[in-house]
């Protein structure tokens, strides 16, 4: 029997935890093992508790849910965070993913949405789209601070010429950090890098590989430890970083 993904409900509001708690409980593969309403429950309650995945609300008194993330995400990082957002692309928002979150999604989401969202966290997906994706790119890569890769200025960003690397083409400029992200990759790992960083989900990338989605997952699983990314979304900006996709 498969096991089930263990929740932990974070939001000030009871009403909105019930109703969360109501549509998460009604799916065979989902378990609510817990509820917090505020950012320093929540992480007494994800230590306690180790959950899957926090579903997290962002605006909270006291400490709020991004503190709330980085701490989780940083103390525990098998646990994955998907986090509540009234607009869409707020700067809470993308602080949330620069605190850990593996995706935002917006309180009135649809049923099926959370649920999908929910297991794509789940199995190692971002619960983002590819415009989502590049719209976060712009706004969280020139402040995010990644091992091993050096912050890019605004100014060099973007550059007009391009160099190929390990049959890569990449920004001109920053051919080193590249070679330095695809010397420990094989071919078809690089093929994967490269698809999580326009945003494709598993799913998505075996379609474009010819590959089937298991196959797609164990090859993300080795990319992400060989890089030493936290998740899917840290891989994303490394290569955004190193101008692996240049133009993007």
């Amino acid at each position: 029997m498969t096991e089930k993904i263990r929740v932990l409900l974070v939001d000030d509001q009871q009403l909105i935890r019930l109703g969360f708690r109501m549509v998460l409980e009604a799916e065979n593969d989902i378990e609510v093992v817990g509820e917090a309403g505020d950012g320093e429950v929540a992480i007494a309650q994800a230590a306690a508790l180790q959950p899957d995945l926090v579903l997290m609300d962002i605006r909270m008194p006291g400490l709020d849910g991004i503190a709330a993330t980085e701490q989780i995400v940083h103390r525990h990082p098998q646990t994955r965070v998907l986090v509540l957002t009234t607009f869409d692309l707020d700067d809470y928002a993308f602080g949330a993913i620069r605190a850990g979150a593996s995706g935002f999604l917006l309180k009135d989401v649809q049923r099926h949405e959370l649920l999908s969202a929910l297991r794509a966290v789940h199995r190692g997906d971002a619960a983002l789209s590819p415009r989502i994706t590049r719209m976060l790119l712009q706004h969280v890569t020139p402040t995010l601070g990644v091992s091993g890769v050096s912050a890019v200025s605004p100014a060099s960003a973007v550059s007009p010429a391009s160099s190929t690397v390990a049959g890569v083409e990449v920004a001109a400029d920053r051919g080193d950090a590249a070679a330095s992200l695809l010397e420990s990759l094989t071919d078809r790992e690089r093929d994967v890098f490269l698809a999580l960083a326009r945003g494709l989900s598993n799913a998505e990338i075996g379609d474009t590989l010819f590959v089937t989605e298991s196959t797609v997952k164990t090859h993300v699983g080795r990319v992400l430890a060989k890089l030493g990314a936290r998740d899917r979304i840290h891989a994303v900006i490394l290569a955004h970083r190193a101008g692996l996709v240049v133009g993007d």
